[in-house]
């Protein structure tokens, strides 16, 4: 109901303010599975639509990533402001499949709320395209958590909290002669598994800043291919299950971005989410993103 009230805000904004096409082909990135405007695993300093000074504009995303021994799937949708403001609401819920089956939970199920806010502070990436400032956003993600019938051990002996929010600093910078988008992007965070496991924990050193890395090569005005690289923190590696039996890795991904026109934009990637619970199930989790976006 919060997404689809999102997407009612945008109609009442009315036709003289929505957005039209005021932007270049994917110049709002895409949306990542917390929501907001940006690669598949991490944000960018740009905002959603395709709104430019003056106007509102909005985006709504569903997304599937398949692993080898999970599922997430990940919708939600944005609404922007003036090339400015970007509010954005996501949901998750990752399938855990059979493989929490050893602690008797098979066919759990892992969810979370996401409520994102972007400031742009600073630069404009389309404008500044022949100067060396990059476009420039502050933004935040307030995670709400639902384990289920984890949730006693999780928030329990492990000490992980259900509720936490994510700072970041992106600065994207796009260079339109050579067809290249290079964003980084610092994450302040205390997320396990992105909050889907909790956060913090009993024995975790407290939040940490986290970097993220995303390059994009524009093939054409309506492909762009990329790779994202997202460090995460190690927050429940020592806890009373044993040293390294829920380590954290480090998220990737290689991407293709086609968008046909401004309406639409479909996201191909192979992804690699390392290990998820390796006391339960050891293997990397590598597979498949498919991501739809719908943009007004």
């Amino acid at each position: 109901m919060p997404i689809a009230a999102l997407l009612g805000a945008l109609a009442l904004a009315g036709p003289s303010t929505c957005a039209a096409d005021g932007k270049l082909l994917l110049t709002g990135g895409v949306s990542s599975i917390d929501g907001t405007a940006g690669g598949g695993l991490t944000p960018w300093a740009l905002t959603g639509s395709y709104a430019t000074e003056g106007q509102w504009g909005g985006s709504s995303h569903a997304t599937v990533v398949r692993s080898g021994d999970y599922r997430l799937l990940s919708y939600g949708a944005s609404l922007s402001w003036n090339d400015r403001l970007e509010f954005s609401l996501a949901r998750q819920d990752l399938d855990t499949r059979n493989n929490l089956a050893p602690l008797g939970l098979p066919g759990l199920h892992l969810k979370q709320n996401i409520a994102g806010l972007k400031w742009r502070v600073a630069g404009e990436a389309v404008l500044d395209a022949d100067r060396w400032m990059p476009q420039i956003a502050i933004g935040l993600l307030h995670k709400r958590s639902n384990a289920g019938d984890l949730g006693p051990t999780l928030h329990g002996p492990l000490g992980a909290r259900r509720s936490g929010t994510d700072f970041y600093l992106s600065a994207t910078k796009l260079l339109l002669a050579q067809g290249l988008l290079i964003n980084g992007t610092l994450r302040s965070t205390e997320a396990n598994q992105n909050g889907l496991l909790g956060f913090g924990g009993a024995q975790s050193a407290g939040r940490r800043w986290q970097p993220e890395l995303s390059l994009a090569w524009l093939l054409s005005p309506h492909l762009a291919l990329g790779a994202e690289w997202r460090a995460k923190p190690d927050n429940l590696d020592r806890s009373v299950l044993g040293t390294g039996a829920l380590r954290e890795d480090d998220w990737k991904d290689l991407f293709l971005a086609w968008a046909p026109n401004k309406q639409l934009s479909l996201t191909l990637a192979y992804v690699d989410l390392g290990r998820i619970a390796p006391a339960l199930q050891p293997r990397r989790q590598r597979g498949g993103y498919l991501s739809v976006q719908l943009a007004f």
